[in-house]
């Protein structure tokens, strides 16, 4: 077989584009190393600022003092309890929406007013005091609800798959009509089986979404008890009087280990283990999704 023959200019464009592509690479390696090896680094080397890329002084106290408490536990029940009910309800609402504003000016007359109301809102909003309002007048403060029904509808995911589905051919849905199929029929036999890669990127979205979400927890929760994980883990504090009151020696010996670099460092990726066990089974369909939802605008 014959060989293709590169030429200069393409072999120095390869090289320039492996120099970039791997300065990239380490520019988010180094620091999330730097944050891994700070989990694991004792308090009085972080304080004397020896760690680089890896641990100095190896210890997981910083990981234990955080897992050993309850309240931790019950945040990641919290946080669990939101994806189990916001990422559905976002996939419904999303599909639901994305569906009909796929439809050409000819089938859907009103399509035009719709699309630009939902750029609107993905622009601008009531604001936080107004929200909290509703919420607080709905009797949502303090429940899961308060957390999941706000964002039940992702104007950026409902756009990414309204361009999904309007890349898919029309002549499959005219041959279902032919045929006798509805709407729905044509939505969930036809749309839906071929829009795999757009659901999953977006899938992918609500979870991530809903998981590193943290701010809406402090402002429609009034008890830590009710606090999803990010909530809880930007307010957690080393309170040393109550753990030396204990009298429990190994929970003093662990919290005077840990500072607040480490014990930050350790929330950081506790906090991003779901998703990075996630992300590896959603990333064939996450590159495709990304790809084929903007193929039309």
């Amino acid at each position: 077989m014959k060989k293709i023959k590169v030429s200069p200019a393409r072999k120095l464009f390869n090289i320039c584009n492996v120099v970039v592509i791997t300065l990239i690479m380490l520019i988010c390696l180094v620091p999330i190393l730097n944050v891994l090896a700070q989990s694991f680094s004792s308090s009085h080397a972080i304080v004397q600022n020896k760690v680089r890329l890896f641990p100095v002084e190896f210890t997981t106290s910083a990981y234990s003092y955080v897992m050993k408490n309850k309240d931790f536990w019950q945040a990641a029940l919290v946080s669990a309890e939101r994806v189990l009910l916001g990422v559905p309800i976002n996939m419904l609402l999303t599909v639901l929406a994305a569906y009909p504003l796929s439809k050409s000016d000819r089938v859907f007359k009103a399509r035009k007013y719709y699309s630009a109301y939902f750029v609107f809102l993905m622009i601008f909003n009531g604001g936080l005091i107004p929200t909290y309002y509703v919420i607080s007048k709905l009797g949502l403060i303090d429940t899961i609800w308060a957390l999941v029904l706000p964002c039940g509808v992702p104007i950026f995911n409902v756009i990414l798959m309204m361009n999904f589905f309007r890349g898919i051919p029309e002549s499959l849905e005219e041959s279902a009509m032919l045929e006798g199929a509805g709407q729905w029929t044509i939505m969930s036999k036809i749309y839906l089986p071929l829009s795999k890669p757009s659901i999953a990127t977006v899938t992918l979205f609500s979870l991530i979404n809903h998981w590193n979400s943290w701010f809406d927890g402090l402002i429609y929760s009034n008890f830590t008890d009710n606090y999803p994980l990010q909530s809880y883990l930007q307010t957690m504090v080393v309170d040393m009087r109550s753990i030396i009151q204990s009298g429990n020696m190994e929970d003093i010996v662990n919290a005077l280990s840990v500072n607040d670099k480490n014990l930050k460092a350790a929330q950081i990726f506790i906090s991003i283990i779901p998703l990075m066990v996630i992300y590896p089974f959603c990333q064939k369909y996450f590159t495709a999704g990304l790809t084929l939802g903007s193929v039309k605008g």
